[in-house]
């Protein structure tokens, strides 16, 4: 983002990178979990596995444009005046943010 810009005044998400699972030496081999159309469906990760984001902690769009490539993909939301950009790489390890904007609880999902 470049400063100036609509995006840079969002507040933008700080994520950790995910943990997600043992290490790839100790992981299960994936279950089959049908047969649709032909096609067999694995499970690849047990439930709870991607673990969400419930406290999200953002930074002002000065401070993201130092922290984030001008090419970095958001989705953003403006909702009762409020904006939250959220890093689409950093959902990547996540998918899934519980978040609250002007008071309204949302679930920012990827």
């Amino acid at each position: 983002m470049k400063a100036g810009s609509s995006l840079a005044a969002c507040l933008i998400l700080i994520l950790l990178p995910a943990v997600a699972g043992a290490p790839p030496g100790e992981r299960p081999e994936p279950e089959v979990y049908g047969v649709f159309d032909g096609d067999t469906m694995y499970t690849v990760l047990p439930p709870g596995a991607i673990p969400a984001i419930m406290e999200p902690e953002f930074v002002s769009g000065a401070a993201a444009d130092s922290q984030m490539s001008p090419e970095e993909p958001v989705m953003g939301i403006f909702l009762d005046g409020e904006a939250r950009a959220y890093s689409l790489w950093h959902l990547d390890a996540h998918e899934i943010v519980n978040d609250e904007i002007g008071g309204v609880p949302i679930a920012a999902t990827w």
